[in-house]
């Protein structure tokens, strides 16, 4: 971290730096106010060592000016007249923790260690809020599906490892949720996990979120940010379709990953983040090379534990599974009691071939719930296009576009609008019949056992 150190005696200050340069963080000290504020206007700290009686000067009075110019600032103070008065009125005016002199380097890396505790808790704080924020189901990644349980070995046997992870896949599959496992399997899991979506930003806007910037670096940049590479630091950085990613970010990312070093934007000083990047994409990554979208050395760098996550379609004997989970989730979401789904229901979903993959799944259950006026979710809970384009099963094992005859469907068809109808001349309008020829039609089924009884 680079860490600013104000106090008026040389000796102090010079104790200070040597012992937070031999924990490895960058340090800047002045003797007085003025100073303090022109370091803080013109460049940015994590944490900063404020003595409270600066000579002449007040360090109670500078203290609320300094986080003001830089609210991500945490400041520890510390004082030869340590009281209790003096800390709360410290703490009360934005210190992060107080230490009394004389102290030793270990009161020094004490402090320190309580802050960056904090700040990670605050990391992770954040990550969950992001997380509750999603209002969607945890799902957990256990499989029946070869193709599946395969990419999962893969994935969570480099998890261990500091190698960089690309996750393959098209849009919707669950890389997401994946990249989340694989952290929390990871040496990084107690840290934060920082996610960037790649698409959503302009290039300099997402430049500015993956590596944070300084005051004017650009028109709206009215102060200074850290950056999402900095709030992952000692944790893992997942980039979200990686493959949008603009040329001009490209060499600057591929230094994070190999060097462990970046600028922020506007800023020539150089940082280091020890960050570990899991990147995913639905793009073909090797014709984006040949195109010259995408850096070589990048996508290598990148490349190093490929796993291709399979689409939904190809994981029929997971779909039921997940989609029960989803109407568990969304039926308490909307206080409501369903035992899952019926047997219709179940074969309509099994049938369709989910383009949108966990991502649609997810939207359909969640209409269907809402929908859902009976114990269960039925098939006319479902979108009419899960119906369509493909071989439909009716109730009876009918099966259109299947070698049947026709006679066979109207039947099937007529049974299932009588059974949806609430009277006969509702049903005959529906069908486009008489009442008449739908009496004796019915007559004509009076062995099919779909047909009701009255």
């Amino acid at each position: 971290m680079r860490i600013l150190i104000i106090d008026d005696e040389e000796n102090i200050r010079r104790a200070t730096v040597v012992v937070l340069e031999a924990t490895g963080h960058e340090t800047v000290d002045v003797d007085n106010a003025a100073a303090a504020l022109k370091q803080v206007e013109n460049s940015s700290f994590d944490i900063a060592f404020l003595d409270l009686k600066l000579g002449g000067e007040s360090g109670l009075d500078l203290l609320p000016e300094l986080v003001k110019l830089q609210p991500q600032l945490d400041v520890i103070v510390f004082t030869a007249y340590a009281s209790i008065e003096t800390a709360v009125e410290a703490m009360r005016r934005g210190a992060a923790d107080y230490i009394p002199k004389p102290f030793t380097p270990e009161q020094i890396r004490q402090a320190l260690g309580r802050l960056i505790a904090a700040r990670k808790l605050r990391g992770r704080v954040a990550e969950l809020e992001s997380r509750l924020s999603t209002e969607a189901p945890t799902l957990d990644l256990a499989t029946t599906e070869p193709a599946m349980q395969k990419a999962l070995d893969l994935a969570f046997k480099a998890a261990a490892t500091p190698a960089t992870i690309l996750l393959l896949g098209e849009s919707g599959t669950g890389k997401s949720v994946v990249a989340r496992a694989l952290h929390e399997k990871s040496p990084q899991k107690d840290n934060a996990f920082v996610t960037v979506s790649c698409p959503s930003l302009s290039r300099e806007l997402l430049e500015s979120e993956l590596f944070g910037h300084v005051k004017g670096a650009f028109t709206g940049a009215v102060g200074d940010k850290a950056g999402k590479v900095a709030l992952a630091n000692g944790g893992t950085l997942f980039l979200d379709e990686i493959g949008e990613i603009p040329l001009e970010i490209q060499p600057k990312l591929l230094r994070l990953l190999q060097e462990k070093e970046y600028e922020r934007l506007g800023e020539a000083k150089t940082r280091r983040a020890n960050v570990r990047v899991i990147s995913a994409t639905n793009r073909n990554l090797e014709k984006a090379v040949q195109d010259g979208r995408f850096r070589e050395d990048l996508y290598y760098r990148l490349h190093v534990i490929a796993v291709q996550i399979p689409p939904l379609r190809e994981r029929p004997g997971d779909l039921l599974k997940i989609a029960d989970r989803y109407l568990q989730f969304f039926s308490q979401q909307c206080g409501k009691r369903l035992a899952g789904f019926s047997k219709e229901a179940e074969a309509v979903l099994q049938r369709y071939p989910w383009p949108g993959n966990l991502r649609e799944l997810r939207n359909v259950i969640e209409r269907a719930v809402i929908l859902a006026d009976t114990g269960e979710v039925d098939r006319l809970d479902l979108p009419e296009k899960l119906s369509q384009g493909s071989p439909l099963t009716l109730t009876s094992g009918v099966q259109i576009g299947a070698r049947v005859s026709l006679k066979e469907i109207e039947t099937e068809h007529i049974a299932r609008v009588m059974k949806q109808a609430a009277t006969m001349t509702e049903a005959a309008k529906i069908l486009g019949i008489t009442r008449d020829t739908l009496h004796r039609k019915k007559r004509e089924m009076s062995g099919s056992p779909d047909v009701p009884a009255g």
